[in-house]
């Protein structure tokens, strides 16, 4: 999929002089998801393993998924999984069949290899946003 990022700055830029930071946060936001997958516990945990695999991240504990909101337009599952090195959360929207998804890490990770697979694993037929931000 290729999915282009925005990307303030580039972590393989960044040289020995330099502080490197903390960590990279990377945020998706999706739009028009196949709603059976959004809707599909199991499915978004089997996404969380994936992700994690494919990234290279270490889970630590369960992966946390509920479902709730009296508000229909922010109703659907959100989801926390902790990794080694820091989170990766999300909330699926119901009604407009979107995911927001965030992953944070202290460990460095192929950016745009988490877009592509967050954008193909939920069939999202457009990516609305995807943010890497290097935070110190």
């Amino acid at each position: 999929m290729n999915t282009p990022i925005v990307n303030r700055y580039n972590a393989d830029e960044i040289t020995i002089a330099e502080a490197p930071p903390w960590g990279i946060e990377t945020q998706i936001d999706l739009h028009d998801c196949d709603p059976e997958l959004i809707r599909d516990a199991e499915a978004i945990k089997q996404y969380v393993i994936d992700l994690c695999d494919l990234i290279q991240m270490k889970r630590f504990g369960e992966c946390i998924v509920v479902n709730f909101g009296e508000d229909e337009r922010v109703a659907g599952y959100s989801m926390v999984q902790l990794i080694e090195t820091s989170c990766i959360s999300a909330h699926f929207a119901n009604a407009s069949n979107r995911v927001y998804m965030n992953i944070f890490s202290c460990k460095k990770y192929d950016v745009q290899a988490a877009v592509d697979f967050t954008a193909a694993f939920f069939k999202a037929k457009k990516v609305a946003q995807a943010n890497v931000t290097n935070r110190d």
